[in-house]
């Protein structure tokens, strides 16, 4: 069965917090380097601009590339083993195979046109070269933009470095209010935003000049420049940076001039900061990707900041434009965040005082707590919250997971933390990580313990979703062994309730139906009720169904949910919402199957849960199937089969009964459709994004794509250059297609810069225009 790779989202792109100034030259030619090249490098000192760069001209290309344009931040990456992990993280995929995650991703990008953005990869340099050219042979459409303060030294790589911008004239004052030169007219921007009503002056000219020259044009020295017009004056400033920079540019000939003039731009503001600020920054720099108030106050005061000044302190540092605020889209807490450059700076100097291993173990026990609170709070009704919550702190949480993995006496606590996040690495879509994690910790702290066995059946569940049943097996025996050693009857009854799950993933239907039933009957005996015990009511629902007795199916999943909803527990309900679909369409009640599955599509849809989604999708073209409704069947078939990659694995790591299902309901379409039918309606599924693809399920009306505005009609020859440069690839016998792919254009603007060519030179054909374009040569010549 095959179905083209259906079109993306349009990315992930961040909207622009603050006017982009300037670069128009550079944007230009990057995009012209993009054109030709499929690994382009912005390379420049830190603070030069290079993501901003980056986002305005992915954001210019975007209409070229179907499949969207993603942005990869890495500045918080520490464990380079999870590179390609984190990649596929940004673009979609929910890999729950044993597949190594390079291999997935190459599956899932080998068809797309799409425009990958690593940002920051200076740290990853060596591990993202290695990644660019496994991908981008065995991805035609796919090109890579990176960001890195040195090359990649990858083969075809092309470099495009980013300078600083150009340094005005201190004693050339422009004519008129049009300021032309782009470092004053970005100082002038920002300073716009600390004090309203800013403008440059024929008298104030010269100093801004002068301080942009001091900054040798850097854009983020100059922003922290106009954000302390707050407190000085721009003479002020100036006399301010010229001290400094006396006082800090060295004589070492191994540090570029720029390198230190940053330094000494960062050292100066950080000299501008309270002594308090100055101690928040440093201890600030141990979070990685952002944080709230909350979690400043917990980690970052005691030891000579009082709890009550941290909420000054943090609003001195945001008017000082060291923390920048966040967007927050998940809660109603703002976040903050340290620009790199700054971050780096504030952990140097928390070295030098000698407090940074106090600071790392208050992170990680920061959200070890938020961690393990989190996983007690899951089974209720603040769940959204809770998972919204955990996705937002992840390179927080993986920072700490790093921190106790690599610090000697820390390991148990990062297989407590490993343990705790068991909810968020399979409700939210990251098993495989979760089990990256549970692998590193299992072996770091291998001494018995309640703890280990926790992690041990925590890791079996994970891995047995994957499909890697052996490995499961052998975890959740040592789990089970240790219970029973010890005389622990609630992890006994995990390690059989994870048993029971792995003979129905093998099978054995009769074994798995025994296991399960005992669980349940231990879990009610020990009085425990979470999201563990509805999975094993799933898996013996699901169970009960494919032995033939969809009533008794019924009957538990009746059952589940009222727990569930006694709880005002959303995720798990959903996923007995889902069975209990599967047992009424198993005893023959389409419309009420029918409910349930769409009941239970729109929550998963809330949760971001890929896999449930996809389960969803085909079960109701199992639905539809059944109930006679053969082109539904087959676009909902399409659209599930376009899904599945997104998780990286088989419905149920293959289950044979689901896939005989599966294949029963592709069959019934193809009867009721003929073969050209079908083929037709499963290519339309295939087609639609991820969101169309729910948006049919759920009988809603899909958003169709924006369409282009239409182009305004040229007046005649002669040509204008874009259309001078398509007509040369016509002429060399490009395709509107690999016109589009040479200039990094949408495929239908290209096909309109040919018609529009063509209509302006009273031609009909393209034989023609290559006949004019050769003319015109030989004119020339």
């Amino acid at each position: 069965m095959s179905g083209t790779r259906s079109p993306r989202q349009g990315g992930n792109l961040p909207a622009e917090a603050t006017s982009f100034v300037g670069r128009r030259r550079e944007v230009s030619e990057a995009k012209q380097l993009l054109s030709t090249a499929r690994l382009l490098t912005l390379t420049g000192v830190g603070g030069v601009g290079k993501t901003r760069l980056a986002l305005r001209l992915a954001a210019g290309v975007r209409r070229a590339f179907s499949d969207g344009v993603w942005l990869v931040e890495l500045s918080a990456l520490q464990d380079r083993r999870l590179l390609e992990r984190t990649v596929a993280d940004a673009v979609g995929v929910r890999d729950r195979s044993t597949r190594p995650p390079l291999e997935v991703l190459v599956g899932y990008l080998r068809d797309t046109q799409l425009l990958l953005v690593l940002d920051n990869c200076e740290h990853l340099a060596d591990r993202c070269a290695g990644l660019a050219a496994q991908l981008l042979p065995a991805a035609p459409g796919l090109r890579i933009l990176a960001t890195s303060r040195h090359a990649l030294s990858t083969p075809g790589e092309r470099i495009l470095a980013v300078p600083p911008l150009p340094l005005p004239d201190p004693d050339r004052t422009p004519q008129g209010k049009q300021v032309g030169n782009e470092a004053i007219r970005l100082f002038a921007e920002r300073a716009r935003a600390v004090l309203p009503g800013f403008e440059v002056t024929a008298d104030n000219y010269g100093t801004l000049a002068r301080i942009c020259c001091r900054l040798d044009g850097l854009p983020l020295a100059i922003e922290l420049a106009a954000a302390r017009l707050r407190a000085l004056s721009p003479e002020q400033i100036l006399h301010r940076l010229d001290g400094r920079f006396r006082l800090l540019r060295g004589d070492s000939q191994a540090v570029l001039p720029r390198h230190q003039t940053l330094r000494a731009v960062v050292d100066w503001s950080y000299r501008l900061c309270s002594p308090l600020e100055q101690l928040l920054w440093a201890r600030a720099s141990v979070f990685a990707g952002g944080f709230d108030l909350d979690a400043v106050e917990a980690v970052c005061s005691g030891d000579g900041i009082d709890r009550d000044q941290m909420l000054e302190l943090v609003a001195g540092l945001v008017d000082k434009s060291v923390l920048t605020r966040q967007d927050q889209h998940h809660g109603p807490q703002a976040r903050y965040r340290l620009l790199d450059t700054i971050r780096h700076y504030g952990q140097d100097t928390l070295r030098a005082i000698g407090t940074e291993p106090v600071l790392r173990r208050r992170h990680r026990d920061y959200y070890l707590e938020l961690a393990e609170r989190g996983n007690t709070e899951w089974f209720g009704p603040t769940q959204p919250e809770v998972a919204a919550r955990t996705r937002c702190e992840h390179a927080n949480l993986r920072a700490a997971l790093e921190f106790s993995l690599t610090t000697l006496g820390e390991s148990h606590n990062g297989l407590r933390l490993a343990a705790a996040l068991y909810f968020y690495w399979l409700g939210c879509g990251f098993v495989a990580e979760g089990r990256h994690w549970l692998d590193r910790a299992l072996t770091r702290d291998a001494e018995p313990s309640r703890t280990r066995a926790t992690a041990l059946w925590i890791n079996a569940h994970l891995t047995a979703v994957q499909g890697d049943l052996p490995a499961a097996t052998a975890m959740v025996d040592e789990c089970r062994a240790w219970a029973q050693s010890q005389g622990e009857e609630s992890t006994l009854a995990y390690a059989i309730c994870i048993r029971g799950i792995i003979a129905w993933f093998s099978g054995d239907l009769p074994r798995a139906q025994a296991l399960l039933e005992d669980t349940l009957a231990r879990f009610e005996a020990l009085g425990v009720l979470n999201s563990t015990v509805i999975r094993a009511y799933l898996a013996l629902i699901v169970v009960a169904v494919f032995q033939g007795n969809p009533a008794r199916a019924v009957r538990l999943g009746e059952h589940a949910r009222a727990l569930c909803e006694r709880h005002g527990e959303q995720w798990a309900r959903a996923y007995m919402l889902y069975a209990l679909s599967l047992a009424e369409w198993s005893r023959g009640d389409m419309a009420q199957a029918n409910r349930h599955a769409k009941e239970s599509l729109r929550t998963t849809r809330v949760f971001n849960d890929t896999l449930g989604t996809a389960l969803l999708v085909e079960r109701l073209a199992w639905i539809a199937g059944t109930a006679g409704e053969g082109e539904r069947a087959a676009v909902l078939l399409g659209a599930a089969h376009q899904t599945w990659p997104l998780v990286g694995g088989q419905p149920l790591v293959g289950s044979q009964p689901y896939v005989a299902a599966q294949k029963g309901c592709e069959q019934q379409a193809r009867r009721a459709l003929g073969d050209s039918a079908f083929e037709a309606a499963f290519r339309h599924g295939a087609d639609l994004s991820f969101d169309q693809a729910i948006a049919y399920a759920l009988d809603e009306s899909p958003q169709p794509a924006p369409k282009s505005p239409a182009a305004r009609s040229q007046p005649m020859a002669p040509l204008t250059r874009r259309e001078q440069q398509v007509a040369e690839l016509v002429t060399q016998g490009l395709s509107n297609n690999d016109i589009a792919t040479r200039l990094v254009i949408a495929q239908r603007t290209a096909e309109g810069h040919v018609e529009h060519i063509l209509t302006k030179l009273g031609f009909t054909t393209r034989t023609q225009l290559v006949v004019w374009v050769t003319e015109q040569r030989e004119t020339r010549e």
